[in-house]
Parts: structure tokens; C-alpha cells; sequence
């Protein structure tokens, strides 16, 4: 367990022991487990780890984080369902197990705001359109134009068929009126990335923490930022926004419990991760790599965020003809 001497995070810690009532059981008295729904190398898997250490302080117990990858992240959101309500499990969900997956897999039979209890936003992770440097294009209008040149020629990655990333791939398809050929991958962030360094493919959407050191390395073209403003952790790359094509989609992370966690518990755990976002570590950490740490006013607020994102992909996927399962 790593200790934090930063006066930011003692006044959290003072504040979080102040302000926190539990019952006369006390909560956590053991490890608790962080479930992350992908495997090791991604953005969810990144930013689980750069918290752990900060909530493992806060609530004075091992945090361990267990990757359930699999399925485009179900099995770990059916893991975290399962899972005794009693808050010593506890899920890192994202923009596609929590908004995507539920009118996506209309079969799927857990639903996020039915049996998991949201807690939190932790952060919001911008998405980017890369391509590999041969590619003839330094902006996103000439990638538009060359495709349109060479109708289906060009490959680009793609994760899950559910992912934010291969929706938004989808999404600049239909908005460019353009062809290319998806070359899938069991990951967007690791593998398909990979896949671009080797020239397998020639653009991909992925989430910008995972592709600003390659960029910047002249490894990759960072060609757009799907974000609202630019990043300052590379402040020269536009917006898809700023290029004409209207696409603000992000990757945002949240904390979640199984439903029936008693009130206190999911109070202490909100506690603990607003708390945990503060700490100059993690602020640092995240910041460097791009990533925007965004904290909710409360669970209801967070509930309200996730109802009207999974309301917004469910227009998304109808008014692009995306196929469900």
C-alpha cells in the first residue's frame, strides 16, 4: 500500500473520517475488490490503477483490482452483479458496459441501472482518430479525402462491435461518406494500437491517453481529439469539432455496487471516491495523459448521467443502422 504525505490528501483523509456515519459494523474491516470489465493495458485498466493506491489509503484496506475481460466487458459487469451487496465489491464501469452494452446486447440480461447502484464519475477519457504516419493525410479533411480516393483500400481497427470506439469509427464512416475496411481486435486500446504501429491498419479511434506518447514519439498522426476542447497534454491537435465533424463522445469511468448495498456503504464509497480524485498524485497521473477528472454532485446525479447517455447511444445506434445482438 503506498502512503500519501501530501497535505491535500490528509485534508480528504480528515474530511472523509469526519463526515463519513457508519453503522456499528464497520465498513471496510477487509480487502475490498475493484472490478475492471477489460484486460491490462486499457484505459479502464489504466485508471483503475492510478486510483487504487489513493482509495487503498482512504478507506485503510487493500484495494485489489480483478481484470474480467470478456465480451465487451459483460462478463465483468455480470461478476460485479453477482457479487454480495455488502460493498466489498465494487465495478470501474465505463461509457460502453454501462451506456452501450444495455441497448446494444438487448439480450444481456443485467441491466446497469437495474441491478448496480451508481455511485460516481471518476473521469472522462477523450477518444482521438489516429492513422499511421504513411498514411498521406495530417488532417482529418485530408484523411476524408484520400479515403474517398481509395474507396475501401484503407484498413482501421476496431474493438468490441459495442465499444465507444468502434461506434465513433462508425459515425465518421457515415458522417465522411466513406469506406474502409474494419480489421477487428480484441482490444482497442492495446491490440488495435499495436495493430496501427504496425501498419495492419491505417487509422483507428481510440481513447487519447493511449495514443498522445505514440503521437508525440512521430509514431502515430494525431489527426482529432474527440472532446469538446483541446487536450493540454497535446495542445496542438484539433478537435473532430474544430475539422467539421460534431463528435464529443467520450470514454467517461464510474464507480458502481451491486443493487441492495446498504446506504452507508455506498455513502463511504462516494466519499471515498471524490476524495481520491483530489489527490495530486492522481490529478498529475491523469492529467499528463490527457485524461479530465469529472466527480458527480451525488449517485442520484450519477444515475441521471448514466440514464441519459444510455438514452443518447440508443438514438446514436438507431440513427446510424448499427446492427444490435
Amino acid at each position: 500500500m503506498i502512503c500519501f504525505k501530501r497535505t491535500a490528501l490528509a485534508a480528504a483523509l480528515s474530511m472523509f473520517a469526519c463526515g463519513t456515519a457508519l453503522s456499528a459494523e464497520t465498513y471496510p474491516d477487509r480487502p475490498v475488490r475493484m472490478i475492471v470489465p477489460f484486460a491490462p493495458g486499457g484505459a479502464s485498466d489504466f485508471v483503475g490503477r492510478i486510483i487504487q493506491p489513493a482509495m487503498a489509503e482512504l478507506m485503510k484496506q487493500t484495494v485489489v483490482v480483478d481484470n474480467r475481460p470478456g465480451a465487451s466487458g459483460n462478463i465483468g459487469v455480470e461478476t460485479a452483479a453477482r457479487a454480495s451487496s455488502d460493498g466489498y465489491t465494487f465495478l470501474l464501469g465505463n461509457v460502453g458496459t454501462m451506456a452501450i452494452n444495455p441497448v446494444y446486447y438487448t439480450k444481456f440480461q443485467f441491466k446497469p441501472l437495474t441491478d448496480l447502484i451508481p455511485i460516481t464519475q471518476v473521469v472522462d477519457v477523450p477518444g482521438s482518430l489516429v492513422s499511421h504516419p504513411s498514411v498521406p493525410a495530417k488532417t482529418v479533411k485530408e484523411l476524408v479525402a484520400h479515403m474517398k480516393a481509395n474507396p475501401g483500400k484503407l484498413n482501421y481497427g476496431a474493438a468490441a462491435p459495442s465499444s465507444a470506439n468502434t461506434l465513433e469509427a462508425l459515425m465518421f464512416l457515415n458522417l465522411s461518406g466513406t469506406q474502409a475496411t474494419m480489421i477487428p481486435y480484441k482490444g482497442g486500446a492495446g491490440p488495435a494500437t499495436v495493430g496501427l504501429l504496425g501498419n495492419e491498419v491505417q487509422w483507428l479511434m481510440a481513447t487519447f491517453s493511449s495514443t498522445v506518447n505514440f503521437a508525440k514519439q512521430g509514431r502515430l498522426r494525431m489527426l482529432g481529439i474527440i472532446a469538446p476542447e483541446r487536450s493540454s497534454a497535446m495542445p496542438e491537435a484539433p478537435t473532430m469539432r474544430e475539422q467539421g465533424f460534431n463528435m464529443v463522445v467520450g470514454s467517461w469511468q464510474g464507480l458502481f455496487v451491486p443493487k441492495g448495498t446498504p446506504a452507508n456503504v455506498v455513502s463511504t464509497l462516494y466519499k471515498v471516491g471524490q476524495a481520491a480524485m483530489k489527490d495530486p498524485g492522481v490529478v498529475k497521473k491523469l492529467g499528463d495523459s490527457g485524461v479530465e477528472i469529472i466527480t458527480s454532485k451525488s449517485p442520484a446525479d450519477f444515475r441521471a448521467f448514466v440514464k441519459s447517455e444510455t438514452d443518447r447511444f440508443d438514438k446514436a445506434i438507431r440513427d446510424n443502422n448499427i446492427k444490435t445482438e
